[in-house]
């Protein structure tokens, strides 16, 4: 079997962070976006995994054939040289997914869920058309285009974008099976997979919603992320409690990395991932937060909802908060407030940032 992700480009959303790496590459949960994604994909028999990318192909061409010998797929790179919008990257991967007639997966590179592969292959094997759309159930639908659908078979009638009024609260999850039948719709330019692939296979009666168990989450931009994370430990301590962090000082889900250095007297969690080679000195209080490989929180420094870049350093008795984001290689001096700031790599910072802000 084959599945095609759709990396595509610049990452903006998740800036800082991506302007030192692709964001498939970022780490969530210490271990790179892509990952997530590509061992779930393997573990249901996944053989040929195709990514669709447009941007800095070279770090994870690197990345990726590692991976290809410890995982025992293939990996191949589609690259398009114009943004080719959702559904174009299919018909630029054509040759790879007509290699054989088995229907494949296709999944946005931002999704971490619990990643219903096996079910999703059940699902579209039994109903047996063109294609499958996993669902997520939503709070405010009015936010997101949503997915009307037969509640019984999961034939899906039609799409509204952002209603006004209630019709459903499933939205479109980003995670796809579909059968080689659907490249006969997709031209070789920009096109939209939701906006004009998607309601002509609905009409043709050809399209199928599947809903998703479990947490959901699009993790491209900073506040997603830490929210995703939160759900992502909560998966973790129900599914393998053991891979958690406990300990003096260690407050509800943490994942720490086994070469990470916790001093004395500190409050670490809830909801916290502690990355490779990170320094949290005594008395550090860190909440609801990442920090990236090689990171130091120095002595009584106070985080909540921040994401710390790698080798960036967050002073003694600093306060930071907010979704705060340190690119990497950033240094927050002694004692400073900081309040939402985005700050770009390589800065320092001396002064106290009261605002919301970015930092260049």
């Amino acid at each position: 079997m084959k599945a095609l992700i759709l990396v595509g480009g610049y990452g903006t959303r998740l800036r800082p962070l991506t302007l030192s790496k692709p964001k498939p590459l970022v780490e969530f949960a210490n271990k790179p976006m892509l990952l997530h994604q590509v061992e779930a994909l393997a573990e249901v028999g996944v053989k040929h995994i195709i990514l669709a990318v447009s941007y800095r192909a070279e770090m994870l061409e690197v990345e990726m054939k590692a991976q290809e010998q410890k995982l025992g797929v293939r990996i191949s790179l589609s690259h398009e040289k114009e943004p080719l919008g959702t559904a174009g990257p299919l018909a630029l991967a054509k040759e790879y997914l007509l290699e054989d007639s088995e229907p494949f997966f296709v999944l946005n590179s931002d999704v971490i869920c619990d990643f219903p592969f096996h079910d999703m292959l059940k699902f579209h094997k039994h109903h047996g058309k063109e294609g499958t759309i996993v669902v997520t159930k939503v709070e405010e639908p009015s936010k997101y285009g949503v997915v009307v659908y037969h509640p019984e078979t999961g034939q899906i009638s039609n799409f509204v974008e952002k209603p006004q009024e209630f019709v459903s609260n499933k939205i479109n999850a980003g995670l796809y099976i579909f059968s080689t039948n659907i490249l006969k719709r997709i031209p070789l330019k920009p096109t939209s997979i939701e906006k004009e692939v998607f309601p002509m296979m609905a009409s043709d009666q050809e399209l199928f919603a599947m809903e998703l168990r479990g947490f959901w989450m699009d993790v491209g931009q900073p506040k997603d992320f830490l929210t995703g994370m939160c759900m992502y430990l909560n998966s973790l301590k129900q599914k393998s409690p053991h891979m958690l962090h406990e300990g003096q000082g260690i407050v509800g889900n943490v994942l720490v990395d086994p070469s990470a250095k916790i001093g004395q007297g500190c409050r670490i969690g809830p909801d916290v991932v502690i990355g490779p080679d990170v320094v949290v000195e005594d008395g550090a209080c860190v909440k609801r937060s990442t920090l990236l490989k090689g990171s130091r929180c120095k002595s009584h420094a106070w985080l909540k909802s921040c994401i710390v870049g790698w080798r960036s350093t967050v002073g003694p008795w600093v306060r930071m908060e907010n979704v705060s984001v340190l690119g990497e290689d950033v240094q927050v001096k002694d004692e400073l407030y900081i309040n939402g700031a985005l700050v770009l790599p390589h800065k320092s910072i001396a002064a106290s940032v009261p605002d919301p802000k970015i930092i260049m």
